[in-house]
């Protein structure tokens, strides 16, 4: 009986959300397929290459998003000008700020990525008649400042050697965990972009990428391709429990 109610379930749902990893791990996966219905009514896909703007700081958020695959920046623009990435978000997290008008930060495809995007009133409307999935958002929330003050963590007290492989270690532990190996993995940014980061120089980070090199905590191709033999091994390096 269990499993005949599962197979009615499951066929319940919109073809498009069935093998959507944002409904195991992400916020839809908080809704009921008569709640997945409605919202795949009004959703789309979107397919960007790397360093297309997802939104603008400052800009009117009118959509939210689930990221479906690759890597998005977010960063932060200050009145003259400089700038500072101030987080990574990775498929299956939720992209957006239900309830906010404007977006306090800049969003950008830092790779290749595909999300799928929906009204944020819808999102707001379903909110309100879900408690599972208010609570699913604060549990990502929740999630994302732990994960901020680990970073807190790593740019106020880890030496240059730490940074870089805790860097490296967070690539290697959230890149698309479903679809690709977490011990081998193409860097999402650039020299620059690490460095800015990391508040390091990108003398600084490509002499670490060396030295972690060199002592075999990781082997690189191409200038961008990395592998973890050891992803314990990184932890260590990193500083990490």
């Amino acid at each position: 009986m269990d499993m005949q109610r599962s197979d009615i379930h499951s066929s319940d749902i919109p073809i498009v959300c069935r093998a959507c990893e944002a409904r195991h791990g992400g916020a839809c996966s908080a809704l009921s397929p008569q709640q997945l219905g409605e919202l795949s009514k009004h959703s789309s896909r979107r397919r960007l290459q790397a360093g297309t703007e997802v939104v603008g700081q400052g800009e009117e958020m009118a959509t939210c998003a689930n990221i479906m695959r690759g890597v998005v920046k977010l960063t932060r623009m200050m009145p003259d000008g400089r700038q500072q990435i101030v987080g990574l978000q990775f498929a299956p997290d939720f992209l957006g700020r239900p309830f906010a008008a404007e977006s306090p930060h800049s969003a950008e495809a830092a790779t290749d990525t595909e999300i799928c995007t929906f009204p944020r009133h819808l999102l707001e409307r379903m909110v309100t008649r879900a408690p599972e999935l208010e609570h699913r958002l604060h549990q990502q929330v929740l999630k994302e400042l732990d994960e901020a003050r680990d970073w807190m963590l790593t740019l106020g007290r880890k030496n240059a050697q730490e940074k870089v492989a805790s860097f490296l270690f967070l690539i290697a532990t959230h890149y698309d965990p479903e679809t690709v190996d977490g011990s081998a993995f193409d860097l999402p940014l650039s020299r620059a972009d690490i460095a800015d980061f990391l508040g390091l120089t990108i003398e600084t980070v490509s002499r670490q990428f060396t030295k972690l090199r060199k002592e075999n905590v990781i082997r690189i191709e191409n200038n961008r391709h990395v592998t973890v033999p050891d992803i314990e091994r990184l932890q260590q390096f990193a500083g990490i429990d």
